[in-house]
């Protein structure tokens, strides 16, 4: 087993083509712990190098909506009048903390994508 830091996208490729290959290993053998610390590797370099940035809150909430097959209608319960639903929805006005309570209790769309 030599494992190196993965400084390069080279070294980052080379670990991915080695995970992949020991795919499967058992735990508490020679390649399981080589595929372990593998893992932890690259997704400290992934975490770096490709960070995922969080989803803005109005897509959040249109996304939750799609999922759940709301209609903005239905979000008068959470965002207040119908006119107000769609200053939000529209990005016209920003979310209240009233508001972003209530989406996060009852549609569990989590607060630090709502706090964006």
């Amino acid at each position: 087993m030599n494992i190196r830091p993965i400084k390069t996208e080279h070294d980052y490729n080379v670990a991915i083509s080695r995970i992949e290959a020991l795919w499967g290993a058992k735990r508490d053998t020679k390649e399981g712990d080589e595929l372990d610390l593998l893992v932890t590797l690259v997704e400290s370099y992934e975490m770096k190098h490709f960070p995922i940035m969080p989803p803005d809150p109005i897509d959040a909430i249109k996304f939750r909506m799609e999922q759940m097959g709301m209609t903005s209608a239905d979000m008068v319960k959470y965002l207040g009048s119908q006119s107000r639903v769609s200053e939000i929805l529209n990005r016209k006005r920003r979310l209240t903390l009233g508001m972003i309570k209530s989406l996060y209790k009852d549609l569990k769309i989590p607060a630090q994508v709502l706090l964006g």
